[in-house]
């Protein structure tokens, strides 16, 4: 009786003993399920509009952290380099063009990102500032000057969390410079020349909405030339026109086409019944040299996937 009576206080005491650590446990297993399973679309939606990374990478941050949203940022940016290397993929073409001035030069800049709301951020606004002043004071080839400011680019893609690349710079060199940006720097230009400094800042505004090609109708390459030649030639020939005529008209043709593509050539904005190359003369002005860059001009935008299918995408592979 008094052995039995001894293993049954044995049995409690054991069980005593254990149950608080059992019952801990189980208490820490419930709450970090809980916790991943507060991972909603919600939240990851809102990391992804704080950090621009993909939703996956979201989700994943929120349940290494617990569902808490300043741990995930915190863990994101600690692989800040990382993400910069990830996001070199995108498509950058928005963006914004600089143009900084310095003794008889100017350094134009396009430094680009991959929406127009990161292209009004004062971030990243401030960092194209800073390469185009950087441009602006030693006048680097565009190799160079991404080399200069590497660092620091990939320092703010890790913080706003877009793709960002100094994409191309240009510079002119004259006595007299004018310059113009549009809007909050989709177009750029810069104007070398003589003579009023108002028309100057005019030929810069007839620039950058006709976007010539070339200075003057005999700087337009003369590969350029043949191969439009033979497209009118072909045109005219087609229309039933004899040889002879066709050649004519091919030339009037040619003569409008170098003109339309050349600063020179082109009816004047303000005045279309008239060409720039006329208006300077009676202005007693002159453009020597000129260069127009526009935000993502020649860049092939690919389709985004829209907030919608990132999230059957996300919800496919979970």
């Amino acid at each position: 009786m008094k052995f039995t009576a001894t293993i049954f206080a044995l049995a409690v005491a054991a069980t005593q003993a254990f149950a608080p650590q059992l019952s801990s446990n189980a208490a820490f297993t419930v709450s970090r399920t809980a916790l991943n399973a507060e991972v909603t679309i919600a939240m990851i939606k809102d990391l992804r509009a704080r950090t621009g990374s993909g939703m996956m990478d979201c989700k994943r941050a929120l349940k290494e952290a617990d569902g808490n949203i300043d741990d995930a940022i915190e863990n994101m940016r600690t692989s800040g380099a990382l993400k910069a290397v990830k996001k070199s993929g995108k498509v950058a073409s928005e963006g914004r063009i600089v143009i900084k001035t310095g003794e008889g030069s100017a350094a134009i800049v396009e430094v680009n990102c991959q929406t127009d709301f990161v292209a009004k951020d004062p971030t990243f606004r401030a960092f194209a500032d800073s390469v185009a002043e950087g441009a602006a004071a030693s006048m680097p080839d565009i190799a160079a000057l991404k080399e200069l400011f590497e660092e620091d680019r990939v320092a703010l893609v890790a913080k706003i969390g877009e793709n960002i690349e100094v994409r191309r710079v240009e510079y002119v060199v004259g006595e007299q410079l004018s310059t113009y940006i549009h809007g909050i720097g989709n177009i750029g230009v810069v104007v070398s020349g003589s003579g009023d400094e108002a028309v100057l800042k005019n030929m810069c505004l007839h620039v950058a909405a006709s976007s010539p090609q070339f200075l003057t109708p005999d700087d337009v390459p003369a590969d350029l030339v043949d191969k439009e030649t033979k497209i009118q030639l072909e045109i005219a020939m087609n229309e039933g026109k004899p040889a002879n005529i066709a050649e004519k008209m091919v030339a009037g043709r040619m003569r409008k086409f170098s003109g339309e593509i050349s600063l020179m050539g082109q009816p004047f904005v303000m005045e279309p019944k008239k060409t720039v190359g006329e208006v300077l003369k009676e202005q007693k002005s002159d453009v020597t040299v000129f260069k127009r860059l526009e935000v993502g001009e020649g860049i092939v935008k690919k389709a985004e996937m829209s907030f919608a299918d990132e999230v059957a995408a996300m919800s496919a592979g979970n």
